[in-house]
């Protein structure tokens, strides 16, 4: 075992921890609106992600209402975006049964979608049109799964009806991981039947690596799946873009 990577899973235990106290503290005080558990949410996944040893780059400006979409690589994705500002996230039912992380997920507001059943998603979606109408963003990924970052799936877009028929902007959010000696971002996607705990541990011992995350220009939409193509076709082109700047970076002489 690494100094590094034990040095890490101590400072993530401990970010938890005393993530876990203060909601608990927090609910003594009064209810908890979104706000309180946007707030409370993000600064408990600062310090995860600085537990980790993450850096973060941000390309333009996150939006402060309507829904974000983004592709998805990792459970990851999900503390990035946290850490970048509080929002309500979208996420797959079964993550609010894990030990710790589910319970932190439903303290700061998940709406917890089974894909599976059309019931639920109908159910999310009216609550997404709910959220819509609050002070905080709403951000889902609408691949529905995570990928190993070859490439991005296909958007569902039924949960782009309550942004369309309300009128609110939708946003992209590209994600990408760059890992600083250059090993492909592959090793800290998680896909597959990859198991959590297995991959954690391996991203705890990655020397080091940043988060790249970029923001497009909000727009308003007339038809679901007008938005849910044009989103994923400015994602993958975004993506595109940060690749090939990236490998013409390195052809570049020292």
């Amino acid at each position: 075992m690494s100094l590094r990577r034990l040095r890490r899973a101590v400072a993530l235990v401990i970010a938890l921890a005393v993530g876990i106290v203060r909601i608990g503290l927090m609910r003594l005080k009064g209810p908890l609106t979104a706000e309180r558990r946007g707030q409370w949410f993000q600064e408990t996944t600062c310090r995860v992600v600085e537990s980790l040893g993450i850096r973060i780059s941000v390309t333009g400006h996150p939006p402060v209402r309507g829904l974000i979409v983004s592709n998805h690589l990792s459970h990851l994705d999900a503390i990035i975006y946290a850490a970048i500002e509080p929002s309500v996230m979208v996420a797959k039912a079964e993550i609010s049964g894990w030990p710790v992380i589910g319970m932190m997920a439903r303290a700061c507001g998940t709406l917890f979608v089974d894909r599976s059943s059309q019931s639920s998603a109908l159910a999310v979606t009216e609550q997404v049109a709910e959220r819509l109408k609050g002070p905080l963003p709403v951000l889902f990924f609408p691949e529905g799964t995570s990928t190993d970052g070859s490439e991005v799936l296909r958007f569902h877009s039924r949960l782009f009806t309550p942004a369309v028929e309300a009128g609110v902007p939708v946003t992209t959010a590209t994600i990408r991981y760059v890992i600083d000696d250059g090993t492909p971002e592959r090793e800290l996607c998680w896909f597959g039947d990859a198991l959590l705990v297995p991959h954690l541990w391996k991203a705890l011992g990655v020397t080091g690596f940043f988060a790249d995350v970029r923001f497009g220009e909000p727009k308003v939409y007339l038809h679901r799946r007008e938005a849910a193509n044009r989103t994923h076709d400015e994602i993958v082109a975004v993506r595109n873009s940060a690749r090939v700047h990236e490998e013409a970076e390195m052809l570049q002489p020292a």
